[in-house]
Order: structure tokens, then sequence, then C-alpha cells
């Protein structure tokens, strides 16, 4: 068995918001607010170095952002150690993804990446809504 497989490992929750009273519509401006939880569950302690966004519009314009930690920071994360932190974006469209990784430092000196899965970013109603209706059994 390897046990090397979960030494390094970073688990990422993201929930992003729409930023109504930020946002401009009528000037292409649609304000997006994501909060990111970053949990070490891993066993060896690792701290987050830089990250690395993609952003894409509607529209399919690609932004790249990189940059030294994140909010100012660079959290060290014991295992089972959390850190969470709200960040936000401007898109031109209502409607846009974001995914990255954040590259991280292991105290055994191992350097890894840790994915930070794709997200939806979206106005209220930019989404066809779906009506969930009740089954009904034995009629």
């Amino acid at each position: 068995m390897n046990t090397d497989l979960h030494k390094h490992h970073i688990d990422i929750l993201v929930r992003a918001a729409y930023v109504d009273a930020q946002s401009a519509p009528d000037a292409k401006r649609y304000v997006f607010a994501y909060t990111v939880t970053i949990t070490n569950s891993g066993s060896v302690p690792a701290k987050l170095l830089n990250r690395h966004w993609v952003i894409t519009d509607g529209n399919q314009q690609v932004q790249e952002v990189r940059g030294v930690g994140v909010v100012g920071e660079q959290p060290h994360l014991s295992p089972g150690m959390s850190f969470e932190y709200t960040s936000g974006t401007v898109l031109e469209t209502p409607i846009g993804t974001m995914h990255g990784s954040y590259q991280m430092l292991a105290d055994d000196g191992t350097q890894f990446d840790a994915d930070i899965p794709p997200f939806l970013l979206t106005t209220p109603r930019q989404l066809p809504l779906r009506r969930v209706l009740p089954i009904r059994r034995g009629c």
C-alpha cells in the first residue's frame, strides 16, 4: 500500500455569489464574490505559496491571475486545519467560470499543486429554473 498517496492532499471548496450592489449591467460590469475554504486533508503540514486563477467570461474571454499567497497571506496548514477567505472578480458578462490551482510547499520539502475545481459565476435568473415536482406513487 502506498502511504505517500495521501501525504500531500488539499481539499478546496468554493462558494460564489453575485454582488448586485457593486454591479452595473448597463456598463457590462458584473461583480462576483467567492469564498474559498482550503483544508489540509493530508498527513503533512503545508504552506500555500502562490495562486493561479483562470477566469473565463460568457464571451470566452480568458483572464489569468497569478500571485503570491491569497488575500495577502500564505497560510500554513497543519493536517486537518482549514483556512477560509473571500475575494472577488469582475466580468463583462452575467455568466462565467473560474478554476485554478494553489502551489503548496509541504514541511517535508515536497512542492505540489492543489487544484481548484471549476465553479460557475452567474447572476440570478441567468440559468433556467427547473421546477421539481413531487413524485406520486401508487396512483
